[in-house]
């Protein structure tokens, strides 16, 4: 996956745009909306950026009525959207790559869903080349923002 080619949004200044938490939200939201199964979405970023944050917006975006936890410790929990079902899978304590198998990567592949990886970098060449990768970062020039760069 080529982490640093991304679409940058038309607002943003600098490769970023900056976002509160409530415009990431709806940003996330808009993004649920308009998202159409069979794709994979690399979300990366430090602790604490917002990454399940965002997750969590998308899957309300392509109507998921329960929960959205994060899978940090099952390290994959599926949804039902209206039109698809959502896979959200947290990498973070993934040892290898190759342990994506055990969690029936292939098969979340194949199906027609919507896949939200979070620490993706953790999955390796794994994660499919044409995943829509967003980073999150904190804005060092405001600690309430996010910086957010996606596409």
């Amino acid at each position: 996956m080529d982490v640093h080619h991304h679409i940058v949004p038309a607002q943003a200044r600098r490769g970023h745009i900056a976002l509160t938490r409530d415009e990431l939200i709806a940003w996330g939201e808009r993004f649920g909306k308009s998202a159409r199964a069979r794709l994979v979405v690399a979300i990366a970023g430090d602790l604490g950026a917002g990454k399940t944050t965002l997750v969590q917006a998308i899957c309300r975006g392509a109507g998921v009525k329960t929960e959205v936890t994060s899978p940090t410790y099952a390290l994959v929990h599926e949804y039902q959207g209206d039109h698809f079902p959502i896979y959200h899978l947290d990498l973070y304590r993934l040892v290898h790559p190759d342990d994506l198998t055990n969690l029936g990567w292939d098969d979340i592949l194949r199906a027609n869903a919507l896949v939200l990886v979070e620490w993706p970098e953790r999955g390796g060449a794994r994660i499919p080349p044409d995943a829509v990768p967003i980073d999150l970062e904190h804005d060092p020039a405001d600690g309430e923002r996010r910086l957010l760069l996606a596409g």
